[in-house]
């Protein structure tokens, strides 16, 4: 895996949830300019997918198991667009919380992605 990118998605999946955690404690939804944002943190866990699945092509393994290491990325791909998905249900400041709780799930996911690689 490349490092850059997973930290680039962990820093970017943080920072979406400092701002949804914020929107949360001042009692917002989320608003457009949260999904903007929950579509670049998507981008980039798509990239890892790719990057991820291209590298396993290759013949690369990683230490814990493919399964597990496709299980994961495929997870960190859809967290934050199951939190997005789940917050236009619920259209109070839960669902900023529920994005913000998403992006956190992603971040650690990342460090779990990490390590199964062989970090």
């Amino acid at each position: 895996m490349l490092d850059a990118l997973t930290v680039a998605v962990s820093a970017t999946a943080l920072a979406l949830a400092a701002w949804c955690g914020f929107a949360a404690f001042r009692d917002q939804p989320t608003k457009d300019w949260h999904f903007a944002g929950m579509a670049v943190v998507t981008l980039l866990a798509l990239a890892q997918l790719v990057v991820g699945v291209v590298q396993l092509a290759r013949g690369e393994k990683a230490d814990e198991g493919t399964t597990i290491f496709v299980a994961y990325l495929v997870g960190a791909f859809a967290a934050v667009p199951a939190a997005g998905f789940l917050s236009l249900a619920e259209r109070t400041r839960w669902g900023s919380a529920t994005v913000a709780a998403g992006a956190v799930v992603l971040a650690v996911l990342e460090v779990r992605l990490h390590d199964i690689w062989g970090g």
